[in-house]
Formats: structure tokens, sequence, C-alpha cells
């Protein structure tokens, strides 16, 4: 069986360990750093499926499942994003994704979603991240989106810097 898919995510690690995973699923992989990469990777060879990452160093992901989309319409696209929200996942699956997954995500929990059938909504994830997981994740996000500036992270959250700094003190909570 031959799956092409094209994975596209500005994190190596991240790219390295889905490529191997999916690579063990009987996948015939092309990963891509950027947006450029990716769009280079499908006027070569049109995937049958894809996972992009939303938000790239040189764009995002949305214009490839646009070219995907305009390529092959039966390419199955899934988003995984660590930049989760309504408005996004929305426009996701208006630009033609099949679905919309939070990061981390699990191998299997991406392999199901790609090759789910059409009408069906997906299964619960077997192990999902605890409330105060998510929110440790997001607020390290923000963080990180904010340049490591403490207080410009709490005045994004709303919340008082001395809390925040508490919060960033502690190590991230179990699954």
């Amino acid at each position: 069986m031959n799956r092409k898919l094209l994975i596209l995510d500005d994190d190596n690690a991240l790219r390295r360990m889905l490529t191997r995973a999916m690579e063990q699923r009987e996948f015939t992989v092309m990963a891509a750093a950027g947006v450029q990469e990716a769009l280079s990777h499908i006027q070569h060879q049109v995937p049958d499926y894809a996972i992009l990452d939303l938000k790239l160093e040189d764009g995002n992901g949305l214009e490839v499942v646009r070219s995907l989309q305009s390529l092959n319409p039966a390419c199955r696209v899934i988003i995984l994003t660590g930049f989760g929200n309504i408005a996004t996942a929305v426009a996701a699956v208006k630009a033609g994704a099949l679905d919309y997954l939070p990061k981390p995500a699990n191998p299997d929990e991406i392999v199901s979603a790609l090759l789910q059938t059409e009408g069906g909504l997906p299964a619960p994830p077997e192990d999902p991240m605890s409330a105060d997981r998510v929110r440790w994740e997001h607020i390290q996000r923000v963080f990180e989106q904010c340049d490591r500036n403490v207080s410009e992270t709490a005045r994004r959250l709303k919340m008082h810097r001395r809390t925040l700094q508490r919060i960033l003190a502690k190590h991230a909570p179990r699954r």
C-alpha cells in the first residue's frame, strides 16, 4: 500500500518523531520544515494525506491546505497545532482540513483521524491531557510568544504577575 503523507512542522524533534511513527505505520513520508518547502514537495509529488502545523516561521499551514485541495481534493488533511482556538479550527476546516488536533498528539490518534470514515465523529482520546496540563501548556505557549516576558504574559493572561511567576516556577503537571 503506497500512502503518501506530507508532514509540515517547524519543530525538528516533533517532525522527526512523526516521520518515524508514520513510516512504521506504512506511510511514505515527505517532511518539510516550512511552507515553501512543503509547497515544493507537493509540486513534485502530491500526497494522499497531510499533517500540517498551523503557525510556521515562513507562513501559515492554511496556505498548504489550499494548495493541496486544488491539486488533490481527496487529500485528507489534519491540522496539528499548539495554537488551538475555535476561530483557527473553523478556518482550517473551511480551507479543507479534515480535523484539527492539539499538540501534543499521539501518533495513533493522528492515524485514526487521517483514516476515519466520513460522517462519524472521531473516538474520544484514550488518555486525554488533564485540565491542569492543558492550562500549563497554554501558559507556557503564551509566555514563549511574549518572548518570555513575565509582565507582558501576565497582562495578556489577565493574571497577577506574581501568580504567573509561581506557576512558571513549578514543573509541568502530569498528563
